[in-house]
């Protein structure tokens, strides 16, 4: 008996991967940027915390709440999509598994298989079967909007909580370089561990991650500076 062949894809990894990935980055780059306009604006060491400590709530609860109406929106399109196929097979059977085997054929498979295959497949589940191959919805790849909610909100808190962590760590004259470099270092780790953890190149993803990061906190900084000169 020959051994079976299992093959690990990574595609069910991409919603909790992606809501993780964006939510500890923007906790970084946002409460980094945060923390290092306020200090280059020559704020005390205590009101520096405090805004990071308020960056970190109010971004936690703002990455929330996006992400789940985000989601939440693609959850009820794929519902009413679903309901719409649904009612069709009642309404139509013949027509829906014409409509299926086009489907097939159009990828390549001959018609007759092709018919044959629809066939067998609406047999099994129709509604699946029509929801997978037509509508391209799919158990692995469904919106889950509680899911993508409470896991930006916790990343972002996570990520947020690295750059407030140094802040509390070191002394004032210290502040802006080692916040900087602390956050871009946590920045270069978390887009090198999201690429392979998803498949890609970690050199790439890590430099990516760190360019945009540190760009922002070069202009929130330059603002904060100017305002602070102004003031």
């Amino acid at each position: 008996m020959a051994p079976r062949h299992i093959e690990r894809h990574r595609t069910d990894r991409i919603g909790w991967l992606r809501a993780a990935v964006l939510g500890a980055n923007d906790g970084i780059v946002s409460t980094a940027s945060l923390v290092l306009g306020v200090a280059a604006a020559h704020a005390s060491h205590g009101s520096i915390m405090v805004a990071g400590i308020a960056g970190l709530v109010a971004g936690a609860m703002s990455m929330a709440a996006g992400e789940y109406v985000s989601v939440r929106s693609q959850a009820d399109s794929e519902t009413a999509a679903l309901d719409l196929d649904r009612a069709e097979l009642k309404a139509d059977d013949p027509g829906e598994r014409r409509e299926l085997t086009a489907i097939y054929v159009g990828r390549g498979v001959e018609p007759v298989l092709a018919r044959q295959v629809a066939e067998q497949l609406m047999a099994h589940d129709a509604l699946g079967a029509h929801a997978r191959d037509e509508l391209g919805i799919s158990e692995t790849m469904s919106a889950r909007p509680i899911q993508a909610a409470l896991t930006s909100a916790a990343s972002f808190a996570a990520g947020a909580a690295l750059p407030l962590l140094v802040v509390a760590m070191v002394a004032a004259p210290a502040l802006v370089p080692a916040v900087s470099a602390t956050s871009l270092a946590f920045l270069a780790l978390l887009g090198g561990l999201a690429a392979r953890v998803g498949g890609a190149r970690a050199a790439v993803g890590a430099v990516r991650v760190t360019f945009w990061g540190a760009l922002a906190m070069v202009l929130t900084a330059g603002v904060g500076a100017l305002f602070g000169t102004v003031a």
